[in-house]
């Protein structure tokens, strides 16, 4: 089990890499984690052959483990609508009883399905690699544990424990955690990990030894930064030092309201040669795009409540600029809804809100929720989007709304093209585009389409994680990990 002295020390990272490493070993291997709190998400298998989702961290990780996603691999997933308010989703499927109930309440209800979900992948699998969530010594939140020592009790895990060194103050994070752990979970913790390293390591000395006689656990791998390791950020967005090499020609602006949803899906353009990908969250920050530079509203978690936050900084205004100079223009899920006339939720899923108007197009929101993967071929596509004509595209489609076209400009002639059927529309200029389908641009096909390039796959990008374990870890650990 991979636990953290704190969010973003490296968790997700790590477990993804050691799946790789211990497949690449020849052991079956899957992930699991028990909670996760975040709005990417994926579509994969459920029980009966009903489609769920998962976070996509676990997707990731079930993909360097040479394993099938599924939903066991997180069997609780929490998706932010607002500050004080998740939608819950169990065994993949959103649960409205577990959404209104309090989190205390919650645990204890869901402990058995997150217990069982383990215990079937510990049966079929050698090896299943458990990520843990925040930290494991927040002490106020202990006794309502279903994500970290609970899990490790409850599977008897050998754990790592690991920090990231370039905050500072690593070893007193290392120790104040394993400090603050009742003494029968100290013991379960085999191992630390100093992540995200920079500089010489020899002048880490005496420090692990010193660690080492307070606790009884030796620091078994001390892992060099890396700025382009290729995964996805899971929880956060990316950094401008991980940009591709190169000559820019195509500037990607995604604007980033308050919950971006599905954020992990722009990652392969972060290694398209010449394309430079950035956050937008103010005008100042679209201004100077050429036409062909795009503007990407993404998918989000609260539409309407995105769209108000959108219109309070000014970009409307900027982003309907952009797209009347001709301005490249995508909206993948709730971005395509915002672009449309107008959202109608007589249902109380989202909010009702005028749409920022590029695309005659109206969507209802439903309680019923499409969670499904999708294959589907592009058809006539113009304008700026005119290379992904004929492409096939493979992707998933999570979203309560429906949305069609707005039947009073319909019938005045103001009608979108619709590229797919009921996924995607485009506008007569060309330049805008609205799409249901996420993961466009893990297609190879799309990004040959669009770029004539194609970032490294993921099986190389696994492969180049575990081997840097490999040159990270203390000899002999990683196998002793798992030895009977």
């Amino acid at each position: 089990m991979v636990l953290g002295t704190t969010s973003g020390a490296g968790k997700s990272w790590l477990t993804t890499a050691l799946c790789r490493y211990y497949s690449n070993q020849g052991l079956k291997v899957a992930p699991f984690k028990a909670q996760n709190m975040s709005n990417n998400a994926r579509v994969v298998s459920g029980p009966a052959g009903v489609m769920g989702e998962i976070g996509s961290a676990q997707y990731f990780q079930a993909l360097a483990a040479r394993a099938e996603p599924e939903v066991r691999m997180n069997p609780l997933l929490l998706k932010p609508e607002a500050d004080t308010h998740s939608q819950v989703v169990l065994m993949g499927q959103v649960s409205a009883e577990l959404t209104a109930m309090p989190w205390r309440g919650r645990s204890e209800k869901v402990w058995p399905q997150i217990a069982a979900a383990l215990d079937a992948l510990r049966a079929e699998n050698d090896v299943v690699v458990i990520e843990g969530a925040g930290s494991p010594a927040e002490i106020n939140l202990h006794a309502s544990d279903i994500v970290n020592m609970r899990v490790a009790r409850h599977a008897d895990a050998r754990c790592l424990l690991v920090t990231d060194i370039d905050r500072g103050g690593a070893f007193a994070h290392l120790y104040g955690t394993w400090a603050l752990l009742p003494e029968d979970e100290r013991a379960l913790v085999h191992g630390f990990v100093l992540n995200k390293f920079r500089g010489d390591a020899s002048l880490l000395a005496p420090a692990p030894q010193m660690l080492q006689d307070l606790t009884g656990v030796p620091t078994v791998a001390t892992i060099p930064m890396q700025w382009r390791h290729g995964l996805p950020e899971e929880d956060g967005v990316f950094d401008d030092r991980t940009l591709s090499a190169g000559a820019v020609h195509t500037t990607v602006a995604v604007i980033a309201y308050p919950r971006i949803s599905n954020l992990d899906e722009f990652q392969p353009l972060k290694n398209v040669p010449g394309v430079r990908l950035i956050w937008a969250r103010s005008p100042a920050d679209l201004a100077g795009l050429k036409p062909t530079d795009w503007v990407v509203l993404p998918g989000s978690k609260s539409t309407a409540a995105d769209l108000a936050w959108l219109r309070a900084q000014g970009l409307d205004q900027a982003i309907a600029h952009h797209a009347g100079q001709g301005g490249t223009v995508l909206g993948v899920c709730g971005g395509l809804q915002m672009l449309g006339e107008a959202l109608i939720d007589t249902a109380g899923i989202d909010g009702n809100a005028p749409g920022l108007g590029l695309l005659p197009l109206v969507t209802t929101f439903e309680v019923a929720k499409t969670v499904q993967r999708t294959q589907a071929q592009f058809g006539a596509v113009l304008g700026a989007w005119a290379a992904l004509a004929g492409v096939s595209a493979t992707g998933y489609e999570i979203h309560h709304g429906q949305t069609a076209q707005h039947p009073a400009m319909a019938a005045k002639g103001d009608v979108a093209r619709e590229v797919i059927p009921g996924i995607a529309w485009q506008n007569p200029a060309g330049n805008v585009l609205g799409v249901y389908l996420h993961g466009l641009f893990e297609d190879a096909a799309v990004l040959h389409a669009l770029f004539g390039a194609q970032a490294p796959t993921l099986d190389s990008v696994f492969d180049g994680l575990a081997g840097f374990l490999s040159t990270s870890f203390t000899p002999g650990v990683l196998d002793a990990l798992v030895a009977p």
